[in-house]
């Protein structure tokens, strides 16, 4: 009679044990790679957004300089909110009421998850947090996280 041990074939417990230490050993390093990624990703979406106002805020202006729209007294030609730049302005050479409109939405603020951004107007200190609500000069995110070189998102 043959001893049907040596034919079976199978994974001993030491084999078992050096294959999950090896896919133990990849998780723990693919996980930091994938925060990473999101990370990168949410700052790539917040450039993005930052320069989608920014450049809305400059059109207003732009609009304003060249007579296009009708400004608020002490606005400086910046919009008063930044709603306005999506509900859009009236056009003042127009015979009908025609609006212009600078934003389709406010875009979402990637590091908070709400379109509600940090307003900063021409008469507040280029690093205040607080709005002084004369007009909308520039945006940042209200996040208190920082980015990898150390600088808080709230800088950008």
């Amino acid at each position: 009679m043959k001893s049907t041990f040596s034919s079976e074939r199978g994974m001993t417990l030491v084999e078992l044990i050096v294959a999950c230490t090896i896919m133990a050993l990849l998780t723990t390093m693919a996980v930091p790679l994938a925060r990473y990624k999101v990370r990168r990703d949410k700052e790539r979406e917040l450039i993005y957004a930052l320069r989608t106002i920014h450049k809305a805020i400059d059109d207003y202006k732009d609009a304003a300089l060249t007579g296009k729209i009708q400004v608020k007294m002490g606005t400086d030609g910046y919009p008063p909110k930044l709603e306005d730049l999506v509900e859009g302005v009236d056009l003042v050479q127009s015979a009908e009421k025609k609006k212009i409109k600078f934003l389709r939405r406010i875009p979402i603020d990637p590091m908070t998850g709400t379109t509600d951004w940090g307003l900063r107007s021409t008469q507040d200190d280029p690093a205040s947090t607080s709005w002084g609500g004369q007009n909308v000069f520039s945006v940042y995110t209200k996040s208190l996280d920082r980015a990898r070189d150390g600088t808080p998102y709230s800088q950008w």
